[in-house]
């Protein structure tokens, strides 16, 4: 077993000044130093438009590209660089599993991805300029694979298909892009309708409302439906469905079946390692690395990194009130020896054994 951890990052002021505190953390860390070592090996099959990126961008939330200047000036990189990392726009993304369930108030997902992928950051910002409060974890340090803002709308995405891409959005970004924006379910599908879609995601959304939104969004297409379960296949486009999908329909399945469980008995089906969802998959990416939760009428969310874990649990609206967090990180134990790309030297892709 291999103890990992997130940190904690509270953050209260402008998305520039943000950026420029997310920069200095970064300077000379395991996750730049790693990222750089995986460029050497997977060259990038795309190309950046700095100017185009921009305009994307601040169409729907022009505070993120104040953050990734604040990003560029700590860093002192060109933002050509800094949007090859964190601009979200036209990278390519590898398989993942993922799964997702909800209730009557509650919104529970396994984030099933690789380690040499995760940030390890959990990050409760409140922005002072324009933009939602969220709280979650990031992904490529400005996207959030889930989350909850302060106007209670939840998010988390689940993989499809990465065939036939196009100009457009990774699901990262489109994550932070609905959170930062949206206030509810009908604001993120109208937003998600508008955005430009580089692969195939479901986004689910939910919110005080209770009732969870599946949005099927591909470059070809936006379609949304309401559901209590999600995991990695379209019931709509079902032509961007990839062609093996038995592992996807069983966690579905399993997930249907216990659509009434209460939050506890909900968090344990997707976090304990003997039920049927839990997935220890790490090198072919699709390993459980953290199963959180969201009650959007409580404003409160929690997460648990690896399995068989009591769930952390932060109060968002105390927070949101000015209370800070006393702790500084999380932990968690998760049964592989890849090494993590926020804590770990060697998290690349070069083909060499690692020593722990």
């Amino acid at each position: 077993m291999k103890h990992i951890y997130s940190d904690i990052i509270q953050f209260r002021g402008s998305h520039y000044d943000f950026g420029y505190m997310q920069g200095e953390k970064l300077k000379e860390s395991l996750s730049v130093k790693n990222r750089q070592n995986q460029w050497k090996v997977r060259k990038p099959r795309f190309t950046i438009d700095a100017d185009e990126v921009k305009q994307q961008i601040t169409s729907f939330a022009p505070g993120v590209w104040e953050e990734l200047i604040g990003l560029q000036d700590a860093l002192e990189w060109p933002m050509e660089r800094v949007l090859q990392e964190y601009g979200g726009y036209r990278l390519n993304i590898a398989p993942s599993g993922c799964s997702i369930l909800v209730g009557e108030d509650y919104f529970i997902r396994n984030y099933d991805y690789h380690p040499k992928t995760y940030d390890g950051r959990y990050i409760l910002y409140q922005p002072t300029d324009t933009g939602y409060a969220i709280a979650g974890p990031s992904q490529r340090i400005t996207g959030r694979m889930d989350g909850m803002n302060e106007k209670g709308l939840v998010m988390g995405y689940n993989l499809t298909n990465r065939k036939k891409p196009d100009d457009g959005f990774i699901c990262s970004m489109i994550g932070r892009l609905l959170l930062e924006s949206c206030a509810n379910v009908t604001e993120a599908v109208e937003m998600a309708r508008e955005i430009p879609h580089r692969h195939s995601f479901s986004y689910l959304v939910f919110d005080t409302k209770g009732e969870m939104v599946v949005i099927e969004a591909s470059p070809r297409g936006v379609n949304s439906r309401i559901a209590s379960a999600c995991t990695n296949h379209f019931d709509i486009q079902t032509n961007e469905n990839r062609f093996r999908l038995d592992d996807s329909k069983r966690r579905l399945a399993l997930m249907e079946e216990n659509s009434t469980l209460d939050a506890d008995d909900a968090f344990r089906l997707l976090n304990d390692t003997d039920e049927e969802i839990f997935s220890d998959r790490y090198k072919s990416w699709a390993g459980t690395i953290h199963t959180s939760a969201y009650f959007p009428k409580e404003m409160k969310a929690w997460i648990a990194l690896g399995g068989d874990r009591e769930p952390v649990e932060f109060d968002f609206a105390d927070w949101l009130s000015g209370q800070d967090i006393d702790d500084k990180h999380l932990a968690g134990t998760v049964d592989t020896d890849l090494p993590f790309l926020h804590m770990d030297k060697g998290a690349d892709w070069f083909r060499k054994k690692h020593l722990h």
